[in-house]
C-alpha cells in the first residue's frame, strides 16, 4: 500500500497564535496532530513538544529498530513515545512558571503495509472516507463524550451543548496519561482526515463529507476545509492532516507535500 500525505494548520479568525502543530514522516508514513491548551504562548509549546519528539523518535526507532515491524510492535513504540512527551510536557509545566497549566491532545497515525496503528488523547480525532461515506474512528476523550455513552445525551444534543473543550484526558496535566491505540485495517482507496477540533466544532460530518466526495488533490482538500471552517466562524486553531492510501504506484504530481504544517 502506498501513501501519501498533506498537513496544513491555520490560526483561525479570533486567535492571534496557533496552539495547533502537526507533522508527519514521508519515509515511514509517521503522522501526528496535537491541539495545545495553556497560558501565554503554553499551549503552543505544549503541542510542538509532543509533535516533534513523538515524530522524531517514532522515525529514529523504524530506521534502527528491527526490519520487519508488525502492529503490536508499532503500539508499543507509540505507547512509549507517548509516556515520555507526557513526562516532559508535565516536568515543564511544573519547573516554568510561564507554563504552568499547559497540556495537549493528540492524535498518532503510523501507517505500515495494509494497516493503520492509530493512537490519540482528547478530542483531535481522525475519521475515514471510504466507499463514499464518512465515519469518525475515534471517540473523543471528552465529559461530553461520556455523556453520550451513558445515554444522557445523544449525539445531536452533544454537538450543541455547552461544555465542548472539558477534557477528560490531555497530555502533560498528569503523571500518567491513558493513551488509546488500536489497528485498523486499510483499503485501496481509503482518505484518512486527522484534526483538531478547531475543525470538527466547526463543520459536521456533512459538510467535511462533501468536501472529500470531490476527491481533489490533497491540498486543495485541506485548504477546502480550513476555509470553511473559517467561513463558519473559525473561532479556534484549525489544522488537518489528509492520508491517502493507494495498492497503486502514487500518480505523478500528486507526491506528498509538506504545506503550511509546523
Amino acid at each position: 500500500m502506498n501513501y501519501t500525505l498533506f498537513a496544513q494548520t491555520d490560526p483561525g479568525l479570533v486567535r492571534s497564535n496557533n496552539e495547533d502543530s502537526v507533522t508527519f514522516d514521508e519515509t515511514f508514513h509517521v503522522a501526528v496532530l496535537a491541539d495545545g491548551m495553556g497560558g501565554y504562548n503554553a499551549g503552543e509549546v505544549a503541542s510542538g513538544m509532543a509533535t516533534t519528539f513523538i515524530k522524531s523518535e517514532l522515525v529514529r526507532w523504524f530506521s534502527k529498530g528491527p526490519q520487519q515491524v508488525d502492529a503490536a510492535l508499532v503500539s508499543r513504540a507509540i505507547e512509549i513515545c507517548v509516556k515520555k512527551s507526557n513526562f516532559s510536557i508535565l516536568n515543564a509545566a511544573q519547573t516554568n512558571p510561564n507554563y504552568a497549566g499547559m497540556g495537549t491532545t493528540l492524535v498518532v497515525g503510523v501507517f505500515l503495509a495494509s494497516t493503520l496503528v492509530l493512537a490519540h488523547v482528547g478530542d483531535s480525532r481522525c475519521y475515514l472516507w471510504r466507499d463514499g461515506e464518512l465515519s469518525q474512528v475515534t471517540k473523543d476523550h471528552s465529559m461530553l463524550q461520556e455523556q453520550v455513552d451513558a445515554g444522557v445525551l445523544t449525539a445531536e444534543q452533544a454537538a450543541v451543548a455547552p461544555g465542548k473543550n472539558l477534557l477528560t484526558r490531555a497530555l502533560g496535566v498528569e503523571e500518567t496519561v491513558r493513551v488509546e491505540i488500536h489497528n485498523y485495517a486499510v483499503h485501496d482507496g481509503d482518505l484518512y482526515l486527522m484534526c483538531s477540533d478547531g475543525l470538527s466544532d466547526m463543520l459536521d460530518s456533512r459538510a467535511i463529507s462533501a468536501i472529500l466526495a470531490g476527491a481533489e488533490p490533497l491540498s486543495t482538500m485541506a485548504s477546502q476545509l480550513v476555509n470553511q471552517a473559517k467561513d463558519s466562524g473559525g473561532r479556534d486553531n484549525i489544522t488537518v492532516l489528509l492520508a491517502q492510501a493507494s495498492d497503486g504506484p502514487t500518480k505523478p504530481g500528486l507526491m506528498s507535500r509538506f504545506f503550511g504544517a509546523q
